[in-house]
């Protein structure tokens, strides 16, 4: 296994203390959003085998059935499938949604086509795949997902008291599920600017003040005057009143498939995506915004937001999705229990968010089943400890053992 040497993603929505906290070291000042763990190009983990740092991306280049399996080269292939973050939102990040795999190719492919330069500032399309995600809180953390259902839009719209959203009450009311939901966002995100900034700034104003009365919509009003706050007049204000208000407790989890509109309020959490950089941005931000592409990609369906919570897998506490490229669980290490041993088929990314755990390497053949965890500890060999915030990748067939006191986040490709 190799201990990872991370890189901190400094964008202006970053908390300048949360990751600071965690990782046990000084505030810079300066905002610290997301850590990156993987292989991704933008900000590859270095490691080092004895011959000084190298990219992570460099090793399983050179080497990728050594590194990742084949089952899994050949399922995802040469490259690691999923990206690990730990992201920290000090403020609102951009209302946005990922495109499904077909709609990620095609995309990527006309924009080629079209000699859009990979770094445009118009481009829609990085990369050729698909970015479903699953973002699990370490601390109470705030987010947007998924739409409301019509009849609950319209009354949290209508309870504003604001003339100008009257005419989105009356659509949410009376058409059916999905026209309604396109037709009100695509008069919100096409309206012209200087109007519907005016509504954007009543509506800030009456939810601010109902936000302080209490009440059934008052958490939601309360995130969407801060919304407004941080984007004054931005359209993206109104459609995230389309979308579900959620607030996770630590453990707690959702999951982002495509066409699902969301957006990460405030908050500290462990982050798994595929392996792509695919957005298209609904507003709050001052980036580029393609309608017309958005509303092709945007799943017109209302549903809960969808809480997850971990299942227990004989210890192994499992956050399910319908992805293949990646599974994330979490394991509690407690001190005086037995050495556990981990499964070693896929390739892994182990991260410490808590105490201390203590991994080591075990020799002999790989078949983790065939041998008891006790069994492997007394053959264990070198080890090293994680705290909070420090990663490991262990590579496809790697045997390794986990004990301490501590929690353990392990993400790795459904084998």
């Amino acid at each position: 296994m190799d201990r990872l040497a991370n890189t901190v993603r400094p964008y202006a929505w970053g908390s300048t203390t949360a990751l600071p906290e965690l990782l046990g070291t000084a505030p810079t000042g300066e905002p610290q959003a997301e850590m990156w763990m993987g292989a991704h190009p933008g900000a590859p983990s270095r490691i080092d085998r004895g011959a000084g740092p190298v990219s992570l991306a460099e090793v399983i280049d050179a080497a990728p059935e050594a590194e990742l399996g084949a089952d899994t080269v050949c399922a995802f292939g040469p490259r690691l499938p999923f990206l690990l973050k730990l992201l920290a939102a000090g403020s609102p990040l951009s209302l946005q949604v990922h495109p499904d795999l077909a709609q990620a190719q095609e995309g990527f492919a006309d924009e080629e086509r079209r000699g859009v330069p990979i770094d445009a500032a118009h481009r829609n399309y990085k990369d050729a795949n698909h970015k479903p995600e699953l973002i699990v809180a370490l601390t109470p953390f705030d987010g947007l997902c998924g739409f409301r259902h019509p009849a609950q839009a319209a009354d949290l719209l209508e309870g504003l008291g604001v003339d100008d959203l009257k005419p989105y009450v009356d659509v949410l009311r009376a058409s059916p599920e999905e026209g309604a939901l396109r037709e009100v966002l695509t008069a919100v995100l096409s309206a012209e600017q200087h109007a519907i900034a005016t509504t954007v700034e009543r509506a800030a104003v009456a939810a601010d003040q109902l936000a302080a009365k209490g009440g059934p919509h008052a958490d939601a009003y309360a995130a969407y005057a801060v919304l407004a706050h941080h984007y004054p007049g931005d359209p993206g204000v109104l459609a995230a009143m389309l979308l579900n208000h959620v607030q996770l407790q630590p453990g707690e989890a959702l999951f982002l498939g495509a066409g699902i509109p969301h957006a990460y309020l405030g908050g500290l959490g462990v982050e798994l995506m595929a392996n792509s950089d695919n957005v298209l941005r609904c507003g709050l931000t001052p980036k580029h915004v393609d309608v017309p592409e958005l509303l092709r990609v945007v799943r017109f369906d209302a549903r809960d937001a969808g809480v997850l919570r971990p299942e227990d897998v004989d210890g192994e506490e499992v956050y399910e999705t319908p992805i293949d490229e990646f599974r994330l669980s979490r394991f509690a290490a407690a001190p005086g229990a037995a050495p556990r041993l981990l499964p070693s088929r896929t390739p892994q990314v182990l991260l410490c968010t808590g105490g201390a755990v203590e991994l080591r390497g075990v020799g002999g053949e790989t078949g983790a089943g065939a041998e008891t965890a006790a069994a492997a500890a007394a053959g264990a060999g070198a080890g090293l400890t994680l705290t909070p915030g420090e990663s490991v990748f262990v590579p496809a067939g790697e045997r390794i053992t986990l004990s301490g006191d501590g929690m353990l986040f392990r993400a790795t490709v459904v084998a």
